[in-house]
């Protein structure tokens, strides 16, 4: 029998039943900030808040860039008091939104959860050239953490909002057995040292008496150290007499200092995936007979290589199972620790939400598509591993959600676009709540059609009279050979441009944003990225080149969403190269007069003048997983590399702490905080000479840039 079960069991009733309370109790959802709705805010919140109290499945909410459709969110929550998960279409938005409602719920749990790989390649097979790559990745020790903080405060507290991206679809931990699996300890109560030793283990924390870290514990005669998964500078210190629990201490676990004495504490294992040993033992009978059969057919089928690789690969993983209750790629056998059926979806998130959560699809128009796509791209990678042998067939049943599964699923759904997609249009039957209006008074920008023949040169004039106004650029091309070119070409004009697009990474691409609203260079060329969650106050011209090219790049959604970004600042104005009128230029038109007459009706009944949006600089780079790149002035200096600087900060931490000079490694501490919580990114400096050497002779490698200039000219 479990340990953990064995103390359950020991536990009287009275204890047991406290101990699956929420620990910290529910609060009421309240709004820590001086904004009020305006505009078309009271009325969008009124209509969606009428909707989901009528018990509606599905809403859309078309909220213009710069109509406040966050702070729309927020007073949703708060008036309904109920809690929400909000889906973001990728990390940068997700962390730009957590940062927007930790603000505006400094006294609720405001939680983020995203993918905790800094990089990450999938295992996976190449049968044309017999090549097999193996899994590889860094796991961010931070994004874990909070991940664990953001599934406990699911389970424990009424007033949670969860920030995710959509990897919040893909396979994580039963919420069965993550609940179950945890260790209650109550001041005054009777345990075991030795009991609580084996519990820890179970749970899967390290006993680690010299490097006390998050995930471990360390024992000290008959006090225990536990540094749980979900926090980040605070540790339980158990304190045992004669079996009897005497004391609950909570202290920074870097100079030992006490910070609190508590009553009780629950302590959550430290994987999603941790499972009962009996289900253990019970799915390695069941990989067993699958390996038996897999085997079978592949000898049947005269693949001898493939039933040789399936059953020394396999065989190994169960040895380790066996040996540790875990392996490496144990998600793989996720179907039988999970005790779910063959084609049954994998647990996600989404099991962990309470019944009365609320859904809200940021970017609705990119989210929902990338939710559609997500299986089906996972399922044709499993299935070659499956077929040459590298996994069993269960293997495919660790995956994301199919989107009808997600479908059935999620709660009652608030759907956010400037473009609501043709799915969600056609889930509301067109009927949606409108947030047009800006409380700024800006208005969507001037739209104008200009001919295709000359837009290289045409776009240049219109260049150098923005950058005499000390504004900004952003322009948008076909392809990346294009953008590039166009790039070489203004830079051979005297032009500061840079481009932006795929093989940019995305920290590059922050901090070129950053250089941009900085003034370093006035123009950035990009593709598909100068669209969703991009806002620069600072540009005021959007050139959006080859209009005319039907497709997705030139859809109406697109041309829409593109055409927003210029919606910023009050001079905002957009060009679009076009020689013919298409219908999705038309329709673009269209919606973006209606929504600047309309804006224009309430600035004049208000006697409202605009003007151009206010942000700091530093907000841009405001990420919760990117922590480790910024700094301020501060602590360091003009051309420093930060994340070296921050590498050797924390080994001097490590080491003062080491030598018991705890002072001078609460000092280093803190100034590491300092940097982390920063919100003035990379230093000028420090990027310009990054970027510089980055790219140092783009420009003279290959070709001139006046041939570059003629690609782009019309024949």
């Amino acid at each position: 029998m479990s340990v953990l079960n064995t103390i359950n069991k020991s536990e009287s009733k009275d204890t047991n039943k406290l101990s699956l309370n929420k620990l910290e109790g529910g609060k009421d959802f309240k709004i820590t900030s001086n904004f009020k709705p305006s505009g078309d805010q009271p009325m969008a919140i009124k209509e969606l808040c009428s909707g989901l109290n009528d018990q509606q499945k599905n809403q859309v909410l078309l909220g213009v860039t710069g109509s406040g459709k966050t702070f729309t969110m927020a007073k949703i929550i708060e008036t309904l008091n109920r809690p929400a998960i909000i889906l973001a279409p990728n990390k940068t938005l997700a962390a730009q939104l957590y940062g927007e409602m930790k603000s505006f719920f400094a006294n609720n749990s405001v939680e983020y959860f995203v993918s905790y790989y800094d990089y990450y390649t999938p295992e996976a097979y190449v049968p044309r050239s017999d090549t097999y790559i193996e899994k590889e990745s860094s796991i961010n020790e931070q994004i874990d953490r909070m991940r664990h903080s953001a599934t406990r405060s699911l389970l424990e507290k009424d007033d949670v909002i969860i920030v995710s991206s959509v990897s919040c679809i893909y396979g994580l931990g039963s919420a069965e057995s993550y609940s179950k699996m945890t260790f209650t300890f109550i001041k005054n109560e009777n345990y075991e040292r030795e009991n609580v030793i084996k519990g820890l283990i179970e749970l899967q924390y390290k006993r680690n008496d010299q490097n006390f870290q998050r995930g471990t514990f360390r024992v000290r005669g008959e006090n225990i150290e536990i540094f749980p998964s979900h926090l980040e500078d605070r540790a339980w210190k158990l304190s045992l007499d004669e079996g009897k629990l005497v004391s609950i201490k909570e202290f920074d676990p870097l100079t030992g200092d006490k910070t609190e004495n508590l009553n009780i504490i629950k302590v959550y294992a430290n994987s999603h995936y941790i499972t009962p040993r009996p289900t253990v033992n019970q799915a390695i009978k069941q990989i067993r007979e699958e390996l038996r059969l897999t085997i079978d057919k592949f000898r049947e089928e005269n693949k001898l290589l493939e039933a040789q690789r399936i059953e020394e690969r396999t065989r190994f993983d169960l040895e380790m199972i066996e040996a540790t209750g875990s392996c490496s790629g144990i998600e793989n056998y996720s179907r039988f620790l999970s005790g779910r059926n063959k084609g049954e979806p994998p647990p996600t998130l989404f099991e962990y939400l309470p019944d009365n959560a609320l859904v809200f699809v940021d970017e609705s128009h990119v989210t929902v598509p990338q939710l559609n796509g997500m299986y089906k791209g996972d399922y044709t990678r499993k299935k070659t591993l499956s077929d040459y042998g590298f996994r069993l067939p269960s293997c495919m049943d660790n995956r994301p959600l199919k989107f009808e599964e997600w479908d059935l699923m999620r709660p009652q759904t608030v759907f956010v676009s400037a473009t609501p997609g043709p799915w969600e249009i056609e889930q509301t039957k067109g009927v949606f709540a409108e947030q047009i209006i800006r409380p700024t008074g800006l208005t969507d920008p001037e739209v104008e059609i200009r001919p295709a023949k000359n837009q290289v040169d045409d776009l240049l004039n219109e260049c150098q009279g923005i950058i005499k106004k000390e504004q900004r650029v952003l322009v948008t091309t076909l392809t990346k050979k294009m953008a590039e070119d166009l790039t070489e070409y203004f830079d051979e004009n005297g032009i500061k441009v840079r481009y932006m697009h795929s093989d940019i990474d995305t920290l590059e691409r922050i901090e070129i944003i950053r250089d941009l609203r900085l003034g370093h260079f006035d123009v950035l060329v990009g593709i598909n990225l100068l669209r969703e969650g991009l806002d620069i106050p600072e540009c005021s011209l959007v050139a959006i080149l080859d209009a005319d090219k039907e497709g997705f790049l030139r859809s109406e959604t697109s041309l829409v969403q593109t055409i927003g970004r210029a919606a910023r600042n009050v001079e905002g104005k957009v060009i679009l190269y076009a020689d013919k009128k298409t219908k999705s230029i038309t329709k673009a038109i269209e919606e973006t007069d209606r929504r600047r007459t309309k804006q224009q009706e309430y600035n004049k009944k208000n006697n409202i003048s605009a003007s151009s949006i206010k942000k700091e600089i530093g907000d841009i780079l405001e990420s919760v997983y990117e922590k480790d790149y910024l700094n301020t002035d501060k602590f360091t200096k003009p051309g420093h590399n930060l994340k070296k600087h921050m590498k050797a900060l924390k080994k001097d931490m490590q080491s003062a702490a080491d030598n018991l000079e705890f002072e001078k490694a609460a000092e280093i501490r803190d100034e590491i905080r300092k940097l982390e919580q920063s919100d003035m990114g990379l230093t000028v400096n420090s990027f310009t000479k990054n970027y510089k050497s980055k790219n140092a002779g783009r420009s003279t490698q290959g070709r001139a840039g006046t041939r570059a200039g003629k690609r782009y000219k019309k024949k």
